[in-house]
């Protein structure tokens, strides 16, 4: 019984192990990686797994064939992530839905050092099939300010345009035309 045991365990954590070094060097396209998509101070620090399904992960993959990779390429800069993929447990736990594009793995949110979010913004709506592009807390005159939030969805692209402010504290989300 014992053995049986010590097998089980042993083939569990070799399990684990492989699939660690599986996501961690995972490419979901040329330039992005499953590692930097789930990346999550907040989970690391919470103890929460925010681990995608193989469901999530073709999601990732589309989103960064769609969105990240074209965007990478025309601006031939570095696309830093700021979110990713988040499990269900994690947008909870930064104060976001569990049914966010996040948690499905077809949304992130992002910006490029030295290149205006709004500008980032506008070559997304005019050159990707999108399905969510929110210009987020982007201040006019402030080109670092607030960031990029794009989702992609495999079927029926809403191509929707937001731009997300803060009013009397609260987030207040409107159409916008890029």
């Amino acid at each position: 019984m014992n053995i049986t045991v010590i097998v089980e365990t042993t083939a569990s954590v070799l399990l684990k192990i492989v699939t660690v070094r599986i996501v961690s060097t995972m490419k979901l396209s040329n330039n992005f990686s499953l590692a930097e998509m789930t990346k999550s101070q907040t989970a690391t620090r919470k103890g929460i797994k925010n681990e995608p399904s193989t469901a999530h992960i073709e999601n990732l993959i589309h989103l960064a064939e769609t969105v990240l990779q074209p965007v990478r390429e025309h601006f031939d800069k570095a696309v830093v992530i700021s979110s990713g993929y988040r499990s269900p447990e994690l947008c909870e736990a930064i104060g976001s839905s569990s049914k966010s594009q996040h948690a499905r793995g077809e949304a992130a949110d992002f910006e490029i050092p030295g290149v205006d979010n709004k500008e980032l913004a506008t070559w997304i709506s005019k050159n990707t099939e999108f399905d969510q592009l929110i210009l987020e807390f982007y201040d006019e005159g402030d080109p670092n300010s607030g960031w990029v939030h794009c989702s992609a969805v495999t079927e029926g692209p809403r191509k929707q345009v937001l731009r997300a402010s803060k009013v009397e504290g609260r987030t207040k989300y409107e159409n916008i035309i890029l």
